[in-house]
């Protein structure tokens, strides 16, 4: 696999993990029996697998699933070992949902508005219309009540879910045409998951789903006429400016574009506290470190993408964006009609 993330301090430390959490175990063993690490001779092996929703070892976003399993075997002394299958490996993008919860896999890495159609709400551990940039989804989650209410979303479908990773304020999209006013997206074929894509159907636009590994495909023989991704670091190795000649900016879909582990709640259960501390330090290490990937390569990209292939770059409209702000307005009050749950997590989100 290619490091596109080297950092000799994060190697040392995942190597020297093992011993810094004895270290740590040690001092404090006797105040917390309870959550102490159980006897070397007592700890299982385990191996398992990890789903993804993204090509395998696409920048940020699968090498981050990458990532992510080699800091939780580090960290736990070779003990934790997981295989991890990109999109279409051993089920497709769409089934990654699925896999974990009926136990095909004990574990995934996505995003949660992919799972849309399984309950609307899931779309808040994301990202949604204007909502929450990167640190302030860290906050509703972390100190804000927004973790217990992601539990308690998830327990309907048998699942533990975590954030592992934010891409920061996404870019609009690529478009095949100027986008002037919202009566240019009218009738336009675009690839946009969630919320998002609720809104450009309610300005005429047709939202297409796609997984990430379709997308230039799709784009290139003309079947959409749009797309939105990332930003420019992820966006470049797509090569979606072979296809598309205008980028637009800002996104006003995901201004946190955030990333999900999930884990069977059977699984995560049955796991001893020690086990269960290895993996949501695993979570947070990384959840941490791919928005810091992509903020350090954003810059780079654009510039490559604008210098040496002719991408058109363009911010939309004012006009064009209270048009989005209008739809969004609407998509909420949906939301809030479709569960009582929902109706929960979309006003605390919005409070």
């Amino acid at each position: 696999m290619s490091d596109t993330r080297q950092n000799p301090s994060r190697r040392s430390f995942l190597r020297g993990a093992p011993l810094l959490a004895s270290g740590a175990l040690a001092a404090c063993g006797q105040a917390q029996q309870q959550t102490t690490a159980p006897a070397v001779e007592t700890r299982q092996h385990y191996k398992w697998k990890m789903v993804t929703t993204w090509p395998k070892n696409f920048p940020a976003l699968g090498t981050g699933a990458n990532y992510l399993a080699e800091s939780i075997q580090a960290m736990s002394g070779g003990r934790l070992e997981i295989k991890v299958y990109g999109a279409g490996e051993l089920v497709p993008a769409s089934g990654v949902f699925d896999a974990v919860s009926g136990g095909t896999a004990e574990m995934g890495h996505g995003a949660a508005y992919y799972w849309k159609g399984k309950h609307e709400a899931t779309q808040f551990f994301a990202a949604v219309p204007f909502g929450l940039n990167a640190a302030e989804i860290n906050g509703w989650l972390r100190y804000g009540g927004g973790q217990p209410l992601w539990d308690e979303l998830y327990a309907q479908f048998g699942l533990k879910g975590f954030p592992v990773g934010n891409t920061g304020v996404q870019m609009g999209g690529w478009f095949n045409k100027e986008i002037n006013s919202a009566d240019d997206l009218k009738g336009l074929k675009m690839r946009i998951p969630g919320l998002g894509g609720d809104c450009m159907a309610m300005l005429g636009a047709s939202p297409v789903s796609l997984p990430g590994g379709q997308i230039y495909e799709n784009l290139v023989s003309g079947a959409i006429d749009a797309t939105e991704w990332v930003g420019p670091y992820n966006d470049y190795f797509m090569k979606f400016y072979e296809a598309a000649k205008y980028y637009y900016y800002p996104g006003f879909h995901e201004p946190g574009g955030g990333l999900s582990f999930g884990m069977n709640a059977s699984w995560w259960s049955s796991l001893s506290k020690w086990e269960q501390a290895i993996l949501t330090a695993a979570c947070m290490e990384e959840h941490a470190a791919q928005y810091e990937e992509c903020q350090a390569n954003n810059g780079e990209y654009l510039s490559k993408m604008v210098n040496e292939h002719g991408v058109v770059l363009k911010e939309f409209s004012e006009d064009t964006y209270d048009s989005f702000g209008e739809a969004a307005a609407e998509v909420f009050e949906n939301v809030r009609d479709h569960s009582a749950l929902a109706k929960k997590i979309n006003d605390h989100f919005q409070a």
